[in-house]
């Protein structure tokens, strides 16, 4: 009979087929014990990584993070070791954890976005709704902004589908909150088309405050549309109300035609052709932020 093989790859055996262990270095020492410490312990993981490959639609949490803003990957991790990132409402610590966009992180309780921020301003045209989706299936507002980007922007506040005139959109939740707050200076200015001629003592008494529905609605100027007809009625005002402005003429028994938004937080309609879009400049950002 040939030698027999006691050894196998990667292993050594002693002459019963037992698998040798390691002893330590000193003489007669007992079989070496495994060792965690400098780094050697397992990680003990809290969270799962939701994939073994990464895929199109995940990023990993600190470059979420750090395009967010809030600061670069590297602090992002001592942040997210520190507990003060959530995912979809439970705290993640785990390093190289990845998320999808569209899963809900927040830091320190306020809710991030890794996109870049957009702001979009669109004079819009009749007949769409101010929505991102219509279960009908009708024409939405999303519809005409759906090449400006793609980022995930949402329309700033609304317009009636009916009305026409400026409507802001971008993915910038802070004043987007910030612009539709009705304690906020926020101005808007609209140019109405009554069914008949507007009166002087109807001027008045919108100026003086109507009661409707049980609180006192203000408005900052209302005017003739200068070198318009006697139904065209411009209105200044600062109210997030729904269909504000419609209610007060409709209180003084007049019937809304036309409703064009021309000025929205200091911005307007020059050279915005209906139906068009265009990206608002640094400086415009800038003052809509500091209202």
């Amino acid at each position: 009979m040939g030698r027999a093989d006691n050894s196998k790859k990667g292993k050594s055996f002693d002459r019963q087929g037992g698998e040798n262990k390691k002893r330590s270095g000193r003489q007669g020492g007992q079989p070496k014990k495994e060792s965690y410490s400098r780094g050697n312990a397992p990680i003990q993981n809290q969270h799962k990584t939701k994939k073994t490959q990464m895929s199109p639609d995940q990023i990993r949490l600190n470059k979420y993070i750090a395009n967010s803003g809030i600061c670069s990957r590297r602090d992002a991790d001592i942040y997210i070791a520190s507990g003060n990132v959530t995912v979809n409402g439970e705290v993640v610590i785990e390093m190289g954890y990845r998320v999808e966009l569209n899963d809900v992180v927040k830091f320190d309780g306020r809710a991030i976005n890794p996109e870049k921020k957009v702001y979009i301003l669109l004079n819009k045209p009749k007949g769409f709704l101010t929505t991102t989706s219509d279960e009908k299936g009708r024409k939405t507002v999303m519809d005409l902004v759906a090449k400006a980007t793609k980022a995930r922007i949402v329309p700033v506040g609304r317009l009636e589908r009916s009305s026409t005139g400026l409507l802001l959109f971008t993915n910038d939740g802070d004043l987007s909150k910030k612009l539709t707050n009705s304690g906020r200076d926020v101005r808007k200015i609209y140019q109405v088309t009554l069914n008949k001629s507007f009166q002087t003592k109807d001027l008045y008494a919108i100026k003086e405050g109507l009661k409707i529905d049980d609180s006192v609605i203000k408005v900052d100027e209302i005017s003739m549309v200068e070198g318009g007809n006697k139904n065209e009625v411009g209105i200044k005002i600062h109210s997030n109300k729904n269909k504000i402005v419609h209610r007060i003429f409709e209180h003084l028994d007049y019937e809304v035609l036309k409703l064009d938004r021309v000025v929205f937080a200091g911005l307007t309609k020059k050279d915005l052709p209906r139906g068009t879009w265009r990206h608002l400049t640094k400086q415009e950002v800038i003052n809509l932020q500091m209202l």
